[in-house]
């Protein structure tokens, strides 16, 4: 155990976006050096250590919070209301018919144009003591932004603890019936991008079955078993072993249906890099998670790392309810009434081997 004692700073931005105020927030536990900004609820940089206690960044991103004002994938924000697609933007609640922004044909995708990653969030309160740091986030979303119902209090804690644990709490109310689904996409390769690609990684996953997708990149309802599938990872295996066979998604982007039924916060998955011997571990009470090996990134995007991101340089790990869900009555219920709160957690542990 890292018996430091988590420590946080705050440096404001020299630009303010939307006319607020915006923060570059450092949490450190003399392990870890964790670097996010209130713009898009941000993860910037995860400075990790290897076997031999050399810190990189394991995450893409850029160097300062005005940056990811230019066209990015996400790069660590806090995505929603609805993460990943809703096929043609389109869901039912209580009779009533909506219409989301299609965003990427022919889907709604992470909460449409101007989603959440791309709001300047208030800074509610600084955590500090003895046991973690952090920094609480909040966002109103009005009634109809990007065409959801009601108005959604959003509040999302980031923490350090001592134990080389990054916690991230996401909380919602809602005055209206609604839909809600948040994740963090973070994109993650444990090389420190010092390899340019995250074939070498050794990825397992908890779940035996995933959800089967449509024409559209959608769901289409049936829930499949990985066994014989390049989806197979209920054993740790590299994940350049089979990205290749998956050509109509040039390499991972699928929901996995975890096998953790609980509801309680359980193993997801892990990620080893055996080079650095850098060791994540995923964990969440979500009942999916969506593994994407940005398989479209094409050399366009150079960030903190000072190289071009290039295809499967790095593996988002998001933990999630299924995609489409609000159009699938089978999958977990994505519906958010007044009176109720959305609450999970994920957590991601980083050690080494």
């Amino acid at each position: 155990m890292n018996t430091n004692k988590p420590i946080i700073t705050a440096t404001l931005s020299k630009n303010k976006i939307d006319e607020k105020e915006v923060f570059s927030f450092l949490v450190s536990n003399g392990h870890l050096d964790i670097t996010f900004t209130n713009y898009g609820c941000t993860i910037i940089s995860i400075f990790a250590p290897d076997k031999n206690g050399n810190k990189k960044n394991v995450v893409s991103g850029f160097e300062t919070p005005e940056a990811y004002l230019n066209p990015h994938p996400f790069f660590g924000s806090v995505v929603g209301r609805f993460a990943n697609r809703i096929e043609f933007g389109k869901f039912e609640l209580n009779g009533i018919q909506y219409q989301l922004p299609v965003n990427k044909e022919p889907n709604h995708l992470h909460g449409g144009i101007n989603g959440f990653n791309k709001k300047v969030w208030a800074v509610k309160e600084l955590i500090s003591n003895e046991e973690a740091a952090g920094v609480v986030f909040t966002y109103t979303s009005a009634d109809k932004e990007e065409g959801y119902p009601g108005t959604m209090e959003v509040v999302v804690t980031y923490l350090l603890n001592r134990n080389n644990e990054l916690i991230l709490k996401y909380e919602a109310t809602c005055d209206q019936p609604t839909i809600v689904n948040l994740t963090n996409h973070s994109y993650f390769n444990l090389s420190g991008f010092s390899d340019a690609d995250i074939y070498q990684h050794q990825l397992k996953v908890n779940a035996g079955y995933y959800t089967k997708k449509n024409e559209n990149n959608v769901p289409s309802g049936e829930i499949s078993t990985v066994e014989n599938t390049p989806l197979d990872f209920r054993e740790s295996k590299k994940v350049g072993v089979n990205i290749n066979e998956l050509i109509n998604d040039n390499g991972y982007d699928h929901n996995f249906v975890l096998d953790n039924k609980t509801g309680a916060i359980a193993l997801a998955a892990t990620v080893y890099e055996p080079v650095s011997g850098r060791f994540l571990q995923v964990l969440t009470d979500q009942p999916g998670i969506q593994v994407y090996t940005a398989n479209w990134w094409d050399d366009s995007i150079t960030g903190s790392h000072g190289i071009p991101y290039s295809k499967h340089a790095a593996i988002a790990l998001e933990t999630q309810n299924f995609p489409d869900a609000p159009n699938r009555p089978n999958f977990p219920s994505a519906v958010l009434s007044p009176g109720e709160t959305y609450a999970t957690t994920t957590i991601y542990r980083f050690s080494v081997l």
